[in-house]
């Protein structure tokens, strides 16, 4: 190959390699472009259903932040704002007898039987007998609500697609049976039963209201005390059951409230049994002696007691054919304020007679113990009111006498406290309430004693407590006073000397009284714990004289044993001595 052979060649090559690079570039390009192009096409496609979305669909997906979280259910709070209720992302348990689809066949790998025993190793407090009742079912259903995420993970290991985990709001009770008579309990359907739950169901669920909580008048730890001190008192007297209240007096507020046996709204998927019966608004009782205050009350406000000192015959009183006497043999006379320390059924009886029918039945009306309690709660008991003997519905003489300390007559232990509230505030009856209650919108009540009378009354409740049957109450510094009540309960062919109800009624502190405390204990038995006494200066008085102290502190009072109600004028007239 000649010179310009050669040159023509490496040309001729030269030109290839440039036609070769000006078409990898051309196609680099069309890519690029079509690339770009595709982009913009789903920038523009994301871009037009955005505006689709935000111009024509629903407001699920156009709810602010803040409406995101906002709860499904209102929370419940305590007057300091500790929460008793709130809603609660969890998981449950579900069984899908469908897992693998329509085709027959049962949907479990291992056998009913097998998986049972194994969720009953992961949840040791179910029913085995319910769980394979329940994994033999073609139809689906719930096995366990509020299921830990460890939990889950012990379930998941099991290996059997037909147990399922959806997610769910559910309701939680963050202080577990704390309360529970108060607040009720959520079922699995999501509506509100028995307590505040039910009564605040609309305003729970309302979108408008549901962001903010709902305060209750509850403290939460006067609350822990109550129960923790009721729960104590019941175990050591073997009793059937329990109630116990701490009221505001001058609002009415109830600080605590407390029925046992109790139960756990946080499983409101069993089953409770009758737990959820509140023995404090719902049950009506004989309450004994704990009445005898409010008759002397009555007495002094209509002037039937001018002089504490006069004496009254302690003999057994014969009326109609049936006969009125006393648990001891005080001596042959007793009076007002002795009558009162030793709980004398023939004197108050007397004072009744003298005072009468209609008045004591005016006063007692007053006191609203002729209708159910006044409270939110939705199961109030109503009371078992005397019958008249006339149109204008008087009481027959031997009906006023023993309504005068308390029987004949059966309340509520909240119509209990409401009265005493009155005895001691300076004469005023207010409704009990379970809403949190604004100092300035503090409701004015009605008077149904005078401020002496009422005076008064806080002498002879704190001399009770001093030298009577309400000693084991007495707390160091709280200047506790109370009375005592001790009623056989009633049953077929008349009462029942083996069943009690014991009762102590009580107030703190007496010189400028804040709060009144209820105890009760429902068939209480004489044990060792309480010296093989039933009566309720053995039993309920001391579990007043332990919650006090308890909860003062954590209510703004202070003990302070150089304070005191000034009883000098009194106490000449009283001889130590135990009645009930």
């Amino acid at each position: 190959m000649n010179a310009l052979t050669a040159s023509a060649a490496i040309a001729s090559g030269r030109v290839q390699l440039a036609n070769v690079r000006q078409s990898a570039l051309l196609t680099a390009k069309k890519r690029a472009l079509f690339i770009l192009l595709a982009f913009v096409f789903l920038t523009a496609t994301a871009l037009m259903r955005v505006v689709q979305i935000g111009l024509f669909e629903g407001s699920p997906d156009r709810r602010s932040m803040a409406d995101a979280l906002v709860p499904e259910r209102g929370e419940i709070t305590d007057r300091n704002g500790v929460a008793l209720a709130r809603a609660f992302p969890s998981y449950s348990l579900w069984y899908n007898p469908k897992a693998f689809g329509e085709k027959g066949g049962s949907p479990l790998v291992k056998t009913p039987e097998e998986v049972a025993r194994a969720l009953v190793q992961i949840f040791p407090d179910a029913d085995y007998d319910d769980l394979v009742r329940r994994l033999k079912s073609d139809k689906p259903s719930y096995l366990r609500k509020r299921v830990l995420p460890e939990e889950a993970n012990h379930v998941f290991a099991l290996g059997e697609p037909a147990l399922e985990f959806p997610r769910e709001n559910q309701r939680y009770y963050p202080q577990g049976s704390l309360a529970a008579n108060v607040l009720g309990f959520v079922d699995l359907a999501g509506k509100g039963h028995v307590g505040m739950e039910q009564v605040l169901e609309p305003r729970l669920l309302d979108p408008a209201q549901r962001a903010n909580p709902v305060a209750l008048s509850i403290d939460a730890r006067a609350q822990g005390a109550l129960e923790d001190e009721l729960g104590r008192g019941m175990l050591e007297s073997n009793a059937k059951g329990a109630a116990g209240i701490i009221l505001d007096v001058d609002t009415g507020e109830v600080i605590a409230l407390a029925s046992l046996p109790s139960f756990n709204p946080n499983r409101s998927d069993r089953v409770f049994n009758g737990l959820v019966f509140n023995r404090v608004s719902n049950q009506v009782y004989e309450l004994g002696s704990t009445f005898k205050p409010i008759t002397v009350a009555a007495a002094i406000d209509a002037g039937v007691i001018t002089d504490l000192s006069v004496r009254y015959p302690t003999g057994p009183l014969n009326i109609g054919g049936f006969t009125i006497h006393d648990s001891h043999n005080f001596g042959p006379s007793l009076n007002v304020p002795e009558a009162l320390v030793h709980s004398s059924n023939i004197v108050t009886a007397q004072i009744a007679d003298k005072l009468g029918g209609p008045a004591l039945r005016r006063t007692m009306m007053q006191l609203g113990m002729n209708e159910r309690p006044t409270i939110e709660l939705p199961a109030r008991g109503f009371p078992l009111w005397p019958r008249g003997t006339d149109a204008k519905g008087d009481w027959a003489r031997i009906t006023t006498m023993t309504v005068s300390y308390g029987h004949g007559i059966a309340v509520t232990p909240l119509h209990l406290a409401s009265a005493y509230a009155a005895l001691v505030n300076g004469g005023i009856w207010r409704p009990a309430t379970l809403y949190k209650v604004d100092p300035a919108r503090v409701p004015p009540g009605r008077r149904v004693f005078k401020a002496s009378t009422s005076a008064r009354i806080r002498q002879l409740l704190r001399m009770i407590v001093v030298d009577g049957t309400g000693r084991k109450a007495d707390a160091s510094g709280f200047r506790v006073g109370g009375k005592t009540g001790s009623a056989e309960k009633p049953g077929a062919g008349g009462y029942r000397r083996t069943s009690l109800v014991a009762t102590f009624a009580a107030a703190f502190p007496m010189d400028k009284p804040r709060y009144v405390v209820i105890a009760m204990l429902d068939e209480p038995q004489g044990t060792v714990a309480t010296s093989g006494q039933r009566t309720s200066a053995w039993n309920a008085a001391p579990i007043v004289g332990r919650v006090v102290p308890r909860i003062g502190p954590l209510l703004g009072v202070v003990p302070d044993a150089s304070r005191d109600v000034d009883i000098t004028d009194l106490s000449p007239l009283v001889a130590n001595g135990d009645g009930e």
